[in-house]
């Protein structure tokens, strides 16, 4: 979310928020999925911070908050396709290393890999930011690599 800023929002001035909302943003999913994102949209409000809390509700598109900044827009776009990405990488010798986005899309069309993503989201993301979705794959791939050993994004042989 951070690269994200830079390239669909204020950039360096808006960076740590969108950092943090990207981190925060699905913080009660694993302890509480039933209650996701309800307790962490009511905690980062009492934090005071309505904007953040706005993008986290957003996110989850079945309360069907509108999308109002680009803030909110980019967590969307970001959220189930950095997953996706995630997923792909996890399946190559290389991981992210070499990873194309004619790889990513041609893996989004089969339905059966990483079935849990929902791929209407990950389209849906691109369209909200108005950017060609090859060209969002290309992105997060590029945001991605630099954190791929802490991220587990090396792939099968560094496993």
């Amino acid at each position: 979310m951070r690269a994200a800023c830079h390239r669909y929002g204020g950039g360096a001035t808006d960076e740590e928020r969108w950092g943090i909302a990207g981190m925060l943003h699905d913080a009660d999913y694993e302890k509480w999925p039933d209650d996701h994102p309800n307790r962490i949209v009511a905690w980062v409000r009492e934090q005071g911070e309505a904007e953040i809390a706005h993008a986290i509700s957003a996110h989850y598109t079945k309360w069907n908050v509108p999308y109002e900044t680009a803030l909110d827009r980019a967590l969307l776009a970001c959220d189930e396709l950095t997953g996706f990405i995630g997923a792909c990488c996890l399946v190559r010798p290389d991981g992210i290393t070499s990873l194309e986005p004619s790889s990513v899309m041609k893996r989004l069309k089969d339905k059966r890999f990483a079935a849990s993503v929902d791929r209407g989201e990950v389209f849906a993301g691109a369209e909200l930011l108005g950017v060609d979705l090859r060209e969002h794959v290309a992105f997060i791939i590029e945001a991605l690599r630099p954190h791929a050993a802490e991220l587990g994004l090396l792939g099968k042989a560094a496993g």
